[in-house]
């Protein structure tokens, strides 16, 4: 619960001062958080040196200067993350990142989700369920496409809080507790 107050109170307050600035500012810094937040998700040795208490801030905040100008970072997410790195709250970042790029969807009226299959599916496929969500929906939705060969068949699409389970797997189980029943 501690992580999520505080990546909370950090990205809404990178969220607010980017907002001030207009939109092209927003998905600028959207955009340098998410980079950074894959480049510590991809570099387990980076995560661990962000995150260790033997570190020290000096030789953190070294690490992410030479990271953040790979990143081309302006001086506000720059300062954000030396403010983070001062604070000790470098092992919020990527929570911090993922709750900015929620507040940022919001923002654009896009809605997030994950669609799991038995099998892949082709970018024609992908593209279509977009498509049907997004006019059904009356918004943007974007989609995350995974794999699970356990359901059988069908999907399984989780967006928000909702979970629409479509999948052979269910229907099975479903007709298993009608046999059951004696139904």
């Amino acid at each position: 619960m501690i992580n999520t107050v505080v990546a909370r109170r950090y990205a809404n307050a990178i969220f607010a001062l980017s907002e001030k600035e207009g939109n092209e500012a927003l998905t600028k810094r959207g955009e340098c958080l998410a980079s950074l937040k894959n480049a510590i998700a991809e570099t387990p040795g980076l995560d661990l040196t962000l995150r260790s208490p033997v570190v020290s801030i000096e030789e953190k905040r070294a690490v992410l200067g030479t990271l953040l100008e790979k990143l081309k970072a302006d001086k506000i997410v720059k300062n954000f993350c030396y403010l983070l790195a001062d604070k000790k709250r470098l092992a919020f970042l990527r929570d911090i990142a993922t709750r900015y790029e929620e507040l940022l969807d919001s923002k654009k009226g896009i809605i997030r989700g994950r669609v799991i299959t038995a099998i892949k599916l082709s970018d024609a496929e992908r593209k279509e369920i977009e498509s049907d969500l997004s006019k059904k929906s009356g918004g943007e939705i974007k989609l995350e496409f995974a794999e699970d060969a356990s359901i059988l068949g069908g999907m399984v699409l989780h967006m928000g809080d909702r979970v629409l389970d479509a999948s052979l797997r269910a229907q099975l189980g479903m007709l298993r507790e009608t046999f059951k029943r004696g139904e």
